[in-house]
């Protein structure tokens, strides 16, 4: 669902798991800081808010939003985590420089998180320019890094999320 749709930092906390025996990694690239920055501000005080000890939020600057994927691999082999959060915000800009970023992530994200079975929560912004950035990143829109922060939280709780088999029909 687009963002302009639906405010990034609304959520239902009474279905949320408690985070206080979790442990977190965040990866924040220091392009676009006031975006970013304001991002981890957003991510760091939602995790402790349900409950994440600040001494189990383990943090990780890197460049750039292209460094995400290394950086979080890196903190993955340092601790040990119940999951890790990237943050990040790429701007389009006069060429398509941004489209080979934003990929590049993505799918380094999405291989780490499969290779290494852990949760790598995806918060980069990419937006078409600064300002709908800034509607993102604690503006109009809310606060991505809430929305990650929270996906965070659910994906970490589903390693003791118990599923049953159900019969089915066909196949």
């Amino acid at each position: 669902m687009a963002s302009a749709l639906k405010n990034l930092s609304k959520y239902d906390a009474d279905n949320l798991p408690d985070a206080s025996e979790m442990k977190f990694g965040i990866v924040v690239s220091d392009w676009n800081e006031q975006i970013t920055h304001a991002l981890y501000s957003g991510c760091v005080d939602s995790l402790c808010k349900h409950g994440a000890k600040e001494e189990n939020i383990f943090t990780m600057q890197v460049p750039g939003a292209f460094e995400l994927p290394f950086g979080a691999k890196t903190l993955l082999g340092q601790q040990k985590l119940d999951a890790i959060i990237c943050l990040g915000c790429v701007i389009k800009g006069e060429t398509r420089h941004d489209e080979y970023i934003n990929t590049a992530v993505a799918n380094g994200i999405m291989n780490l998180g499969l290779a290494s079975g852990r949760p790598v929560i995806f918060g980069l912004l990419t937006p078409s320019n600064e300002q709908q950035a800034l509607d993102r990143a604690g503006g109009k829109h809310g606060n991505k890094g809430v929305e990650a922060a929270i996906t965070a939280i659910r994906m970490a709780a589903l390693k003791s999320v118990k599923v049953e088999a159900k019969k089915q029909i066909g196949f």
